[in-house]
């Protein structure tokens, strides 16, 4: 269904959906359900990441990775790059959260055997991008996940936009090379938007601490200067598990 869809329209059904019913992913550190949904006529599946479910972490601030979840969701809307499933902020059964349009997806088709077909190599590198702008401390090859038309869809964005560099993901390839032009393209834009707090970056902004918004434009700023994808640091650059 969600591939189907405008964004907007994705946005409206999870906002006005009926959950159906509401189950425990398991293998999750953090309180993950995927839920059933209906608006209507129309029944889908989406993943629910409730506030109290949340594990707390020493360098995260409490009641931020929902937030933060519906916060990559905008940003990437904003750069004009769709890849992270529709995502909103609402309640559900168990209290406020996040809530994701689920992406059917074969979980062996990840980041490490994607990686070796050329024709995806411009989404893979567009999602590298983000990663450093968002500070993505969590990417693994398991959040990249291939639909049945080819799409790469990124997911678990509830580590992203600390103030300080925390950069661990799985997609160095390109680490050091220059940036395509048109994504230093559509990375200015959405800068200018930011700076100028404008209508467009509101929804973002309002996701985001007033300091966790100046580090975004200052990674942005950084990636527009350097024209390159960033290099691994000294302190640990890689998820673990990495998939």
């Amino acid at each position: 269904m969600a591939t189907q869809v405008d964004f907007a329209g994705a946005e409206q059904l999870l906002q006005e959906a009926e959950f159906l019913d509401c189950r425990p992913v398991w293998y999750s550190s953090n309180y993950v359900y995927l839920a059933q949904l209906s608006a209507g006529e129309e029944q889908f599946a989406a993943i629910y990441k409730p506030h109290k479910g949340e594990s707390p972490l020493w360098d995260f601030p409490d009641g931020h990775l929902y937030k933060h979840e519906a916060a990559a969701y905008e940003l990437a809307k904003l750069l004009g790059w769709d890849f992270v499933p529709p995502t909103v902020v609402r309640d559900g059964p168990q209290g406020v959260g996040s809530l994701q349009i689920f992406m059917p997806h074969d979980p062996e088709e990840h980041f490490f055997v994607q990686r070796e077909r050329a024709e995806l190599l411009p989404q893979l590198m567009r999602i590298c991008a983000f990663d450093a702008i968002a500070n993505n401390a969590d990417r693994k090859g398991g959040h990249c996940l291939l639909d049945a038309r080819g799409h790469i869809w990124g997911i678990d964005h509830g580590l992203c936009f600390h103030t300080t560099n925390k950069l661990r993901s799985v997609i160095w390839d390109w680490a050091g090379d220059e940036v395509p032009e048109a994504l230093l393209e559509d990375l200015e834009d959405a800068g200018l938007a930011i700076a100028a707090e404008s209508d467009e970056a509101a929804p973002l902004l309002g996701l985001l601490h007033e300091h966790e918004a100046a580090a975004l434009l200052h990674r942005i700023e950084r990636m527009l200067r350097d024209k390159r994808y960033p290099v691994p640091g000294q302190a640990r650059h890689y998820p673990w598990p990495m998939v």
